[in-house]
């Protein structure tokens, strides 16, 4: 049967660099550049956040939180 070609560079699943497929024991992941991996990966999540917060300042253990928030001030 035919076979797909493999590719030459893979993406690092640390950091998302693309990486020769003979070097992925020498590839050293860029402290930065990791943290905008994870970043872009919960870049879902991060646009929820708003929309969820204000869902759960809406209930009751919300809005004890919101009222103990201004009052340790």
């Amino acid at each position: 049967m035919y076979a797909f070609p493999q590719p030459q560079y893979m993406p690092c699943p640390e950091c998302g660099a693309s990486v020769a497929r003979g070097e992925t024991e020498l590839h050293l992941c860029e402290p930065e550049r990791r943290l905008e991996f994870a970043f872009f990966q919960l870049r879902g999540e991060v646009e929820q956040f708003p929309e969820q917060f204000t869902t759960y300042l809406e209930t009751p253990d919300g809005q004890f939180e919101a009222w103990y928030a201004a009052h340790r001030r």
